[in-house]
């Protein structure tokens, strides 16, 4: 079973997110922010991590540039999940390692097709 990791500091935004996922047959994994998710990926690196960029303590784009700089290992597939919708952000995200990128609201479709895009599924 697939592992994804939900870093969103919104209880509400994890809560549909792991619903979604679950139904896709993925193991999900919550984080609040980026130190968090950091801590996660520790223990036990995910496949996929499902990733928000406005969050308390470690934004989501300072979490990515970390993971990615890391040496060695398997790098999960990482998607954004935020209401940046600018250009600008995008670019910077994609620039920073992140595979796809998706706007919040989302709902079950949209998160389909941009797992599927990425092989997730």
């Amino acid at each position: 079973m697939k592992t994804c990791l939900v870093v969103d500091d919104s209880r509400v935004i994890r809560m549909v997110a792991r619903r979604i996922l679950e139904q896709f047959g993925f193991r999900v994994v919550e984080a609040i922010d980026g130190k968090e998710a950091m801590a996660a990926c520790d223990s036990a690196m995910p496949e996929a991590i499902l990733l928000d960029w406005n969050m308390p303590v470690k934004s989501g784009i300072d979490f990515l540039r970390e993971l990615r700089a890391r040496p060695g290992g398997t790098d999960p597939v990482v998607v954004f999940c935020t209401t940046e919708n600018d250009m600008e952000h995008i670019q910077e995200a994609m620039a920073a390692g992140a595979d796809e990128y998706i706007m919040k609201p989302f709902d079950r479709e949209i998160l389909q097709a941009k797992f599927q895009q990425v092989g997730l599924l």
